[in-house]
């Protein structure tokens, strides 16, 4: 089990210096190298999983910063995805993936719920599709809400658990 807590240890956020490293391998200065040999090791955690969870909490209506630098890290071209004449292909290995979603208020299946939407893009981008959702929302709306959100995030946790034993 690999856990990697993006609040505890922050990512540096994606800038032109860090994205130039990722692009070329020619002269690199001391930042980006670093930040090449820590993409590479976030992409090899992923490919070296049976399986993801990650935790993706809604805050105004998008994922945490933190969660977005995790992206722009495991998000490299002819790395994890590449570009072909009929548009880009994920190079990772597909596994199962669990998200765990949280919000305050009411967003499954709404025009509001756009972080699982853009988490579900990204994965898909790189070659995670098989993609399973624990949803607890409401958690913000009181009591009874947030019963309900964590008891339907639990039933989503144990219809993931069965996955992990497929062939």
């Amino acid at each position: 089990v690999i856990e990697r807590d993006l609040v505890a240890e922050p990512l540096a956020p994606l800038d032109g210096e860090i994205l130039g490293g990722f692009a070329s391998s020619e002269d690199r200065s001391p930042r980006q190298q670093a930040a090449v040999t820590l993409s590479d090791q976030l992409i090899a955690e992923i490919e070296a999983a049976d399986s993801l969870v990650i935790g993706v909490p809604m805050y105004n209506f998008g994922i945490p910063t933190q969660l977005k630098s995790w992206f722009d890290y495991i998000c490299r071209a002819g790395v994890s995805f590449k570009y072909t004449e009929t548009g880009p292909v994920g190079l990772l290995r597909n596994k199962p993936v669990l998200l765990v979603m949280t919000t305050g208020g009411l967003h499954r299946d709404t025009s509001t719920d756009l972080a699982l939407a853009h988490v579900r893009t990204v994965l898909n981008f790189v070659g995670l599709n098989d993609i399973q959702v624990a949803y607890a929302q409401g958690l913000g709306m009181g009591p009874e809400a947030r019963e309900s959100g964590l008891a339907a995030a639990r039933d989503g946790v144990s219809n993931f658990l069965p996955s992990l034993t497929r062939p």
